[in-house]
């Protein structure tokens, strides 16, 4: 039997659900319909860490720099480790601060779907608007940290010149990497729980193999190339770079930052999209 006109007008309206088409893309469209959601999931982010807590968002800045001086004490007083033409409290910070973006992005994107089970098992939304809104998230501690590392440059006199210009395209660098990271370790957090346990050995591993209480420089020429292979080797040296031109620019430590960033990106993309379907059924 053909339905009536208005039995057409008064038929509640079906919404089909389906997998993206293209499981390379971040499907922009749908991302922007659900900002504001991005908005509030980073928001809450934000306020969960530090609730309850006495000093708050000064932890930002306490966590880089406590590890800043006991490298400056232990490192640079007592076995002298180089630090090129920045002093080393500001080699060591400046490398400290960058890295904790990291790794707090990383860690936290990597936990992000199963602390919000309840979330994802009741309603549907773009599953990526949670890895990302960790790692948004983590701007904010990047940002207040940066106010410390202005008066580290203010104390021994260091005027960035334009080179400045290369320091938002590290921390954007920075955070790709750490979004591709994020996008490979939620999904497989999902279905593997032992992603958690060696999430920690994983990051530390991570911060021994990059140049934060030692310059690159130090690494054998022989085992350069590979050593490179470390994305945050190019963008903490570039990140440096860009405070005093310290040093020649990482152009080819870099270039390889970019391609493996490229290929973590949307390898990870490419991964978590292909599994999204499935996180309610495993979590």
């Amino acid at each position: 039997m053909i339905p009536s006109n208005s039995e057409r007008a008064n038929a509640v309206p079906t919404t089909i659900i389906r997998s993206a088409d293209s499981s390379w893309t971040l499907g922009w469209a749908e991302l922007l319909r659900h900002r504001e959601l991005l908005y509030f999931l980073t928001w809450r982010d934000i306020k969960v860490r530090y609730k309850q807590t006495v000093l708050g968002v000064v932890w930002a800045i306490l966590q880089p720099l406590a590890i800043a001086l006991s490298l400056t004490l232990f490192l640079s007083r007592l076995i002298k480790v180089p630090s090129g033409e920045l002093p080393y409290p500001v080699f060591a910070y400046a490398g400290m601060v960058l890295w904790q973006f990291f790794a707090q992005s990383v860690t936290e994107a990597a936990n992000s779907l199963v602390v919000n089970e309840r979330l994802i098992t009741k309603v549907y939304f773009p599953r990526l608007l949670v890895p990302l809104s960790s790692v948004l998230a983590s701007f904010v501690d990047f940002a207040v940290s940066l106010v410390i590392l202005v008066l580290f440059l203010a104390y021994f006199h260091i005027v960035p010149g334009l080179s400045l210009v290369v320091f938002p395209f590290m921390v954007l660098l920075t955070a790709v990497i750490a979004s591709g990271v994020g996008f490979w370790l939620s999904a497989l957090n999902v279905k593997y729980r032992d992603v958690r346990y060696t999430l920690n050995f994983l990051v530390q591993f991570w911060f021994l193999a990059t140049p934060i209480a030692y310059p690159s420089s130090a690494v054998p020429a022989r085992w350069s190339f590979l050593y490179a292979l470390n994305p945050m080797v190019g963008v903490v040296d570039g990140f440096r770079w860009s405070l005093h031109r310290a040093g020649h620019f990482p152009a080819a430590s870099l270039s390889l930052s970019f391609g493996i960033a490229a290929l973590l990106f949307f390898s990870g993309l490419n991964y978590f999209r292909r599994t999204e379907d499935t996180f309610a059924d495993f979590i």
